[in-house]
């Protein structure tokens, strides 16, 4: 029985005895051997994961692997022929963009359960992990707003100055 026991019947709980030394060492290894087992079938589920966004005119389609690198570009329905190349090389970096933020949430999400402590063994506190160092700071903002309204803006615009360029020195 654990928990608490009755100190000679005068109503007082004594705590339990602690658990052993090897009894502890026991759970922690048992834990650490479900922890590599969980980070083996976390990497495995990763290895083959790809993203696919479009960009947001629709001309482009791009996936990213698992490490964020490019493995598929697609142009759709022929628009790349009517668009400036400054346009067409901001909607494939959007879209990149975009791909390689959704896949490393995918991968903090995957690997979330190992950076929480163990509700078992409380020595375990979990892998402190620096996501913002690992996949840059925009990667802990939210959705709305890591698809870079801001920063894409920005890009939009030095597009439309480009094709102002062209006009007034073409």
């Amino acid at each position: 029985m654990t928990g608490t026991r009755d100190a000679g019947g005068a109503g007082r709980r004594e705590p339990a005895e602690p658990l052993s030394v090897q009894q502890r060492l026991a759970e922690a290894m048992a834990e650490l051997e479900t922890v590599q087992a969980g980070v083996a079938r976390a990497e495995e589920e990763l290895r083959n994961a790809t993203v696919t966004v479009r960009s947001r005119d629709r001309a482009v389609e791009v996936t990213v692997g698992p490490q964020g690198e490019l493995t598929g570009l697609r142009f759709l329905d022929g628009k790349y022929r009517t668009m400036a190349a400054a346009e067409l090389a901001a909607s494939v970096l959007e879209s990149a963009g975009q791909a390689r933020t959704q896949m490393s949430r995918r991968v903090m999400e995957t690997f979330k359960p190992f950076t929480q402590p163990s509700t078992t063994v409380p020595e375990l506190t979990g892998v402190d992990v620096d996501w913002a160092r690992i996949f840059g700071p925009g990667v802990l903002e939210e959705p709305e707003t890591a698809t870079g309204r801001g920063g894409d803006r920005r890009l939009r615009d030095e597009i439309d100055e480009d094709a102002e360029d062209e006009a007034n020195h073409g």
